[in-house]
């Protein structure tokens, strides 16, 4: 089973997402910060990481760029779900090790569709 880690400071934004991770067949645990989610992860590296930009404590970019620079912290496939749209957002998220990037609001759709290309999820579980 598909382990997924939530990072949101918002605990709406981390139900509704859980909600629809946990329906595509997904363990998940959550995280309110980058902060707890690399405790977290040291815990249990998770196979995917739902990541939000903009956090107390430690935000996701800063998150991101912690994880990547630890040997097991590059395995799992790491989502940016955020309100930033910019290009230069985009840009430094998938240059800092991101694979992936959603728009804030998403469904269960658009991320069955992205778990899917990313691998971490298989057709059989569409939306």
């Amino acid at each position: 089973m598909t382990y997924c880690l939530i990072i949101d400071d918002s605990r709406v934004i981390r139900k509704v997402s859980r909600d629809i991770v946990e329906s595509l067949d997904c363990r998940v645990s959550e995280a309110e910060n980058g902060e707890a989610g690399l405790k977290a992860c040291q815990n249990e590296m998770p196979d995917v990481i739902l990541l939000d930009w903009n956090m107390p404590v430690m935000d996701g970019y800063s998150f991101l760029k912690a994880l990547r620079s630890t040997p097991e912290g590059r395995s799992p496939k790491v989502v940016f779900c955020t309100t930033e749209n910019g290009l230069d957002h985009i840009t430094r998220a998938l240059e800092a090790g991101a694979d992936e990037y959603v728009m804030k609001p998403f469904d269960k759709d658009i991320l069955a569709a992205k778990l899917q290309g990313l691998g971490v999820l298989s057709a059989t579980h569409s939306a």
